[in-house]
């Protein structure tokens, strides 16, 4: 039993968001979580192929394999650049390559799981590869661990079809991990004896720091100015409309004020038309994607990081929403929207400032106050620093799912002995 138990963990790891290549823009917090994991845990991940990345490689210890799932492999539309869900709303090519998205990531994982490979299989997000990962311990006894998101069950919870898939994952599931308080009480409404454990998303400390702090980007904005930043996939979820009608409010009280949305997707022309149409060409500022050096730099550089997200009308939101906890990693005040699992991170009035969703004049008002009481401001940038660096570490988060992986696999090598 010693030399088993002893042996390493091996673990497959399924997600549809996984950095590209290096230095990619997509969200790399699948990657982050893996990267902290101990050594005796030997990680394989599953992710779908995107024009321009290799089918195989090594990233230290991790091997990856990346699916292709349409022909020709340049014209690969449904996963990455924003994601999933927002791709299929927003473009017919995506939804078109759907079904073979699904008969690809079900056949590689067949053939994956195929011989013994794996003691444990990791899934991000409960649909569909969830469902996938229920079939393959039914048929082959490889146990798994769910990991919800927020947009696999909000955005699905008027689907009764989606949502029975939803709860056959749970019920074959050893354990399911969520980033929040909120997406545990949704993936609850699916299936409420199901055994759940909170488990955030973390941020790198050792990379988003107020030492990030650049003085060419303040000189660049204006260094005496208010600055502003919002960032993240500019698609309605966001709420950046929100922000982006509040600024008149906000310039009337502080003339010199500079808004920087940082992000790239579909309501891009949208959002440009409405700065336009209030004049607030000179104000505001839409600047693409960044990612690595460039954008931890913006976070530390900005007086006040705003995030005004809102609840979709087919119920999506935030599940914790990792950007503000970059932004809190690098000295800067937060302002948020209440829904979701924002409110786990930003507590408000002592981590950041809530806002009611949808509410331009609230937004306004708030950023408003913060920028003139420097000793609130102050205050919460303090708060916030030492609440992440005690509890949003990703050595925390790795620690509690490298326990997880331990304690379900040791339980099954045991219960073969």
């Amino acid at each position: 039993m010693t030399n088993k138990l002893s042996e390493k963990i091996r673990v497959l790891v399924i997600a549809t968001t996984f950095p590209r290549w290096e230095n990619d823009q997509e969200p790399p917090f699948v990657y982050d979580l893996c990267r902290n994991l101990p050594k005796e845990i030997d990680i394989h991940i599953l992710a779908p192929h995107a024009p321009g990345a290799k089918e195989l490689e090594t990233w230290g210890k991790m091997k990856i394999t990346r699916f292709p799932y349409f022909f020709p492999k340049s014209l690969e539309k449904l996963c990455y650049e924003g994601g999933i869900i927002p791709n299929l709303k927003s473009s017919w090519l995506a939804r078109l390559q759907l079904p073979f998205f699904l008969i690809a990531l079900l056949i590689h994982l067949i053939k994956m799981t195929s011989g013994n490979k794996f003691d444990l299989i990791h899934c991000h997000w409960l649909i569909p590869q969830g469902f996938f990962c229920a079939l393959i311990k039914i048929f082959r006894g490889i146990p798994y661990i769910l990991t919800a998101h927020g947009g696999d069950v909000y955005s699905f919870k008027n689907i009764p079809f989606v949502r029975s898939l939803i709860k056959f994952s749970l019920k074959h599931s050893t354990i399911c991990t969520v980033n929040s308080q909120a997406t545990k009480n949704e993936v609850l409404k699916n299936r409420e004896n199901s055994n759940i454990q909170v488990v955030p998303m973390g941020v790198d400390l050792d990379k988003f720091n107020p030492e990030n702090f650049n003085h060419e980007i303040r000189d660049s904005m204006g260094s005496e100015n208010l600055l502003l930043l919002g960032v993240g996939r500019l698609a309605f979820k966001k709420g950046f409309n929100f922000l982006i009608e509040a600024m008149p409010q906000i310039i009337q009280e502080i003339p010199n004020t500079q808004l920087v949305i940082i992000g790239f997707g579909p309501q891009k022309e949208q959002l440009e038309k409405q700065i336009q149409r209030l004049n607030l060409s000179s104000s505001v500022s839409l600047i693409g994607g960044k990612s690595g050096k460039e954008l931890r730099d913006w976070f530390a550089s900005a007086d006040i990081f705003i995030g005004p997200s809102i609840v979709t009308p087919d119920g999506d939101t935030e599940g914790q929403g990792v950007v503000f906890l970059e932004a809190m990693a690098s000295g800067t005040a937060v302002i948020a929207s209440d829904v979701g699992g924002i409110k786990d991170v930003v507590r408000d009035k002592f981590s950041g400032l809530l806002v009611h969703e949808k509410n331009p004049q609230a937004i306004a008002k708030k950023t408003v106050q913060l920028a003139k009481d420097k000793n609130q401001r102050d205050q919460l940038i303090q708060n916030a620093l030492e609440m992440v660096r005690s509890d949003y570490s990703w050595q925390n988060s790795s620690k509690n799912i490298s326990e997880l992986y331990h304690q379900y696999t040791h339980a099954k090598i045991i219960d073969h002995l």
